[in-house]
Order: C-alpha cells, then structure tokens, then sequence
C-alpha cells in the first residue's frame, strides 16, 4: 500500500518517512536503505566527505549504484563565509547533476538555495517556530520540516502539535521533526495533520547506519528522562543521551563563553569555534570511540526504540500500521 500525501505525491516516493541528514551518522548505505524501503534518505554532505571519507560525487555515485529511487541532500546555511557557501554552492551544482531533486535547508535564509534549486527540485526548510517559517516560506520554500521539542540534535522548543497549529495556516506541506520512534508515534503525526515525518534517532539504530554499537545500544537503553539539553556541545542547546560524562562536566557553558554568545560579532565566532570542535570530536567519536568522553545525540523518541533493526523492518512496520488505521 502506497501512503499518499501532498509531500509523497511531489517528491515521488512512496510512503511519507524521511531519514534525516545527520553528521556524523548519515552514511551512504543508510541513505539508500531508506531509499530502497520506500521513504527518502537524505544525504548530509559534510558527514559523506569529512566522515565516511567520499569525494561527494563519488558518495552520490555509490548511492545510486545501491538504489534508483530518489534521494536527497541537506545544505546547512552560512552566508557569513563565502568559502563554506562557495563550497555548498558547487555540492548543489554536483547533486543536481547526479539527479538529486530534493533539498532540505537548515538556518539561515534558503532563498539563494531555492532560486538555484528551482524549477528542477523541490526544497523544504527545518523550523522550530513561527517567524523562522515566515522566512523560509517568504524565500520559496515548497514546504517545513518542522522540528519539535523532542528531537535529537538541536530541537525546537514547542511540541508537534502547538508546532501544527502555529504552522498550517502557511498552506504547504509540514513534516513532523521529533518524538517519531515507533509505528504508533508515525501514526499520531499524520493524525495531527502532518504530511510525513523525519526520523534520526530511530535509523541510528538500525543495521545499516554504521555508527558504533555502543551508540546503538545507548539509544535502545535510554528513556525519556536520559535525554538532556547541553550546551557543551555546540553552545546551545543540543539533546544528547545523559551519560556518565555528559553528568560529569554538566550542561552549561562557561561564563565567559555566555557572555561572548550575547554580541552578534563575538557570537559569530564563537558558533564558528565551537562548530569545528563540535565537528572534529563527534568524527572521532564516530570511528574511534571512546571509553570515558561520550557525547550521543538522540531525542525523546528512544524511549520507543527497543531493538536494533534493519530498516526495511522499521519502514514496513510503519506503514503496516498506518495502513491498518487509515484503511
């Protein structure tokens, strides 16, 4: 059974799931698995290059000799370095020519994004709130992902449903972003109006993201109150499972560091400083591991997430429910 929404129906998959792009857990063989199930895998450009080690063609290349079905890729935006928006310009160029047609942007303004995206391709937007939807549907967008105070990484602040209210007036399609870890959480969202979900804790824990399994474990093993906020991290909040490490150093950032996150110029930097440390320490934790400094992005949704499993398993389970429901 196909599930057919506004979002499946333009995108041209079958059933209304999309892995979300991850760094650093987002590799080749994940994107085309979900690809292959059914939903739409998105590539995260910087997790295939500087993690898994793939010149970006080449990593698209070896998605399409594992799936013919579509795909798609994140660009996150920073206008505030012309290298990193060169570099996100020529990705765009290379994905557009190996046949990538869908886009999903995070902060920042996607107007430059969808103007060399379209007519070709479709681009959707992450969100946590009113004004930054405003933004993006002002730039084009086709439709929100809309991030919710119970995903992984950097959530949002209100719930899927307070998110559905404030959102669809907007008109175009909304993708429920957080809290999606079983067959009965994909069902509530599209009750609630959504056109599809995005999931990331729930494909960390499968068998073709090739994270480490004591990530995977950690995820099976965590509920909901194992899911904090800390601003170790990033500075600011990002939703990480509470391990011994993460209680250790605590979930503030310095006074110091606080301070200088207050001032637009200082802020800028420190985003730029924290970013590259964030990026290098999570690479390391990906393929090396470590025994005592652990930081595991996860959201709310493993409290529901209890076996680790291929993931035409956890799509078919989906969908079989769904179908069970909405029939």
């Amino acid at each position: 059974m196909r599930l057919q929404t506004p979002f499946t129906e333009k995108v041209g998959i079958e059933y209304p799931i999309i892995c979300g792009p991850m760094y650093p857990c987002s590799n080749p063989e994940l994107i085309a698995a979900v690809s292959n199930a059914g939903g739409i895998g998105i590539v995260q450009p910087l997790s295939m290059v500087y993690v898994h080690g793939y010149e970006l063609e080449t990593g698209l290349k070896k998605i399409k000799d594992m799936t013919d079905k579509p795909f798609g890729m994140n660009i996150i935006v920073e206008q505030s370095s012309r290298i990193y928006e060169k570099r996100m310009r020529k990705y765009i160029e290379i994905a557009l020519k190996e046949g990538c047609r869908f886009f999903i942007t995070s902060l920042g303004n996607p107007k430059w994004i969808v103007d060399m995206v379209k007519p070709s391709g479709i681009v959707y937007h992450d969100v946590t709130a009113k004004k930054w939807a405003q933004k993006a549907v002002d730039a084009g967008v086709d439709g929100l992902i809309c991030v919710n105070n119970r995903a992984g990484g950097h959530a949002g602040t209100h719930s899927s449903k307070e998110l559905f209210e404030l959102l669809s007036p907007f008109g175009i399609p909304l993708i429920c972003a957080g809290g999606i870890g079983d067959e009965n959480d994909f069902v509530l969202a599209l009750k609630q109006g959504y056109a599809g979900v995005q999931m990331g804790t729930r494909f960390i824990a499968s068998a073709e993201c090739k994270e480490r399994s004591d990530y995977k474990q950690g995820i099976i093993s965590a509920n909901e109150e194992d899911i904090v906020l800390t601003e170790r991290v990033t500075g600011i909040p990002l939703s990480v499972i509470c391990t011994p490490y993460v209680t250790k150093i605590g979930l503030k950032i310095g006074p110091v560091a606080r301070f200088l996150f207050k001032y637009r110029m200082t802020k800028h930097w420190m985003r730029i400083w924290y970013g590259f440390w964030a990026m290098r320490n999570f690479k390391k934790l990906s393929l090396h591991g470590s025994s005592t400094k652990q930081y595991w992005q996860a959201g709310k949704s493993a409290a529901h997430i209890d076996v680790i499993e291929p993931v035409k398993n956890i799509i078919d389970r989906f969908v079989a429910k769904a179908s069970e429901v909405f029939s």
